[in-house]
């Protein structure tokens, strides 16, 4: 981890900002690097002055964005006709696909928000907003939300922790365990006004009222 730690610091100072926006799009594709171990070095960086902070974010940001349509593209031109052909041999009917861009058209807003706050789905996220053809400008505001407030999380982190590794990883770990707390109340609170809406646009049972 040290090292790893070591050669992103080098490699961020090496490269400037593109360097950030490389690494933060394939981190937000299927190539698993972490972001923990992106952005505290480029805050780091930014606290020495040799960075800005905001622009920092900035890069991570965009980084994410265009990481998270290389799955959505992927998905979208490659994995829908691959499902639809062949999804019947697995148990995936159209009947079943059909359901899943029902779902994102209903819900698909905070599906990626969601997404991109928490480890792993972040990756994936975007693969099945890509298979029901997810609204683009949707899309890229709730992956830039979404995006934009853990990279800013992980930024600040090692612009105030500086280059002690250990600190930045407990830290870090610390911040997921509260966005993953935030994303569980605000999808109870998404899924308690979604019944009532529906509750409230379903027309009454046959006999009711009279």
């Amino acid at each position: 981890m040290h090292e790893l730690i070591t050669w992103l610091v080098n490699t961020i100072g090496a490269m400037g900002y593109p360097g950030i926006f490389m690494l933060m799009a394939m981190e937000s594709s299927v190539i698993p690097i972490p972001s923990e171990v992106v952005m505290p070095p480029a805050g780091y960086l930014a606290q020495q002055g040799v960075m800005n902070v905001w622009i920092a974010i900035f890069w991570g940001t965009m980084g994410s964005l265009v990481g998270a349509y290389v799955n959505y593209f992927t998905a979208h031109y490659l994995g829908r006709p691959l499902v639809l052909k062949y999804g019947k041999y697995v148990g995936i009917t159209h009947g079943k696909f059909a359901k899943v861009e029902s779902f994102f058209n209903r819900h698909g807003e905070i599906s990626t928000f969601i997404g991109r706050l928490l480890p792993v789905v972040r990756h994936l996220i975007s693969l099945p907003a890509g298979l029901a053809g997810m609204n683009h400008l949707k899309f890229s505001l709730y992956t830039l939300l979404g995006a934009g407030i853990w990279v800013s999380i992980l930024t600040w982190i090692g612009y105030f922790i500086g280059s002690n590794q250990e600190r930045i990883m407990r830290y870090s770990h610390q911040a997921l365990l509260g966005v993953v707390i935030f994303s569980a109340i605000l999808i109870s609170v998404y899924v308690w006004r979604d019944k009532k809406k529906f509750s409230i646009a379903a027309p009454p049972a046959f006999g009711e009222g009279e």
